[in-house]
């Protein structure tokens, strides 16, 4: 029987998405769920999988093709085994092969998906072979060769060194849908609001020495969760944005909509670029769930496996910077969002305490926030702020 296979239903924030990689081609054998298609949209990368044992029969949307939601990509001919493919499917799979002798490949046989990788890591496709029938080389054939001994390296370094003096080399690869969208949205920001910010540094000794006390006991009393430092900043902003309504509002047009809760985003790398999931009312989590959120949300992250849903929306957004090594710089606002909030790097400095000089792990904040809708002193106040709560946890505690 043969089954339609449709892109995703999106949400009514995105109008579209692009076809990023081909994971199965037409005539090889697909187990149920088996991945087979990754389309890629303005903020995550969404799979789609099998719906039964079989093969695709056809493909209609090739990598790069745009796609709308729920539109046809390709055709699966289910109880059909590897190479059973329909005729279409051989048409489909013999004209992939004339493009890639017309490409100058020659005999060579490689999936759409491997020659883009390949393009991606640096790899020498005339020197793989391929381990799928006819030879043709896979996505895997060229991630075996990338984690390939270094042997190979001295290989490489030849033909770098054999290019004609005064050539240089230079690569063009098109910007993902994600990362255009990041480059957007950070332009937009730049440009639509009035962005200022104000900075501050903070003593950890005294968040730090509170770890270091009940971390073993933290983490035997909630299931192995692992106390860290961004559950301390994330207690400290809801308190903090519960004093300060303003910094967590957003303006609509010629309105200011103060929001009555605390969604808290918290921005984290992942290998498509920067993405901000959210904690959804942080002011009802307690420090075990925050920090067992926040794990998930950015393992989830690295593994593209976030949903839509998880990443929209948000009141006020924290990054940090110094996991990287920053010790200063100032975060970018996330629209309609009005506040920023940018820890960065541990850094142990010379303090004077008391007419006393002590060495302790400073750590730099700055606060970006839209002076369209936030003054200084409440900047400043809601920065001070933080600053009071990490130096004296029980702060936090006693909401004082």
């Amino acid at each position: 029987m043969t089954i339609e296979i449709k892109a995703p239903t999106f949400p009514e924030s995105v109008q579209d998405g692009t076809v990023a990689t081909w994971h199965k081609k037409p005539g090889e054998a697909v187990s149920r769920d088996e991945l087979i298609v990754d389309i890629e949209t303005d903020k995550v990368v969404l799979e789609v999988v099998a719906p039964a044992d079989g093969a695709l029969s056809e493909i209609i949307k090739d990598e790069g093709d745009t796609v709308l939601s729920n539109e046809v990509i390709a055709k699966f001919e289910e109880g059909a085994a590897g190479g059973e493919s329909k005729d279409n499917g051989g048409q489909v799979e013999a004209k992939a092969e004339e493009a890639v002798a017309a490409s100058g490949a020659g005999e060579q046989l490689v999936n759409p998906a491997a020659r883009k990788l390949a393009e991606e890591k640096g790899v020498d496709l005339s020197k793989l072979e391929g381990s799928a029938k006819g030879g043709r080389i896979t996505k895997e054939d060229v991630l075996k060769a990338e984690k390939a001994p270094a042997a190979a390296a001295p290989a490489a370094a030849v033909a770098e060194v054999a290019v004609a003096a005064g050539e240089r080399v230079e690569k063009r690869v098109p910007m993902t849908r994600m990362r255009k969208r990041i480059a957007e949205r950070l332009l937009d920001a730049s440009q639509s609001t009035a962005m200022l910010t104000t900075f501050n540094e903070v003593n950890m000794k005294p968040i730090m020495d509170l770890r270091s006390n009940y971390k073993d006991l933290f983490e035997k009393v909630h299931n192995g969760t692992r106390l860290g430092f961004m559950g301390f900043f994330v207690k400290a902003a809801v308190e903090a944005l519960k004093r300060y309504p303003a910094v967590n509002a957003s303006i609509d047009g010629d309105d200011i909509v103060y929001h009555g809760y605390q969604d808290i985003g918290v921005a984290v790398s992942s290998p498509k670029g920067l993405v901000v999931p959210i904690l959804r009312n942080a002011e009802n989590m307690g420090l075990a769930d925050m920090e067992n959120n926040i794990r998930d949300l950015g393992l989830r992250a690295r593994d593209g496996k976030l949903s839509i849903d998880e990443m929209t929306g948000g009141t006020f957004t924290i990054t940090n910077g110094g996991v990287f090594g920053s010790l200063l710089s100032t975060p970018i606002l996330n629209p309609p969002q009005t506040a920023i909030l940018g820890m960065h790097k541990i850094q142990e400095r010379p303090m004077a305490v008391d007419g006393k000089v002590e060495i302790l792990p400073m750590m730099y904040l700055a606060l970006s926030y839209d002076h369209r809708l936030i003054d200084g002193k409440e900047a400043v106040g809601f920065l001070v702020a933080i600053k009071e709560m990490i130096e004296d946890p029980a702060r936090i505690l006693l909401e004082v």
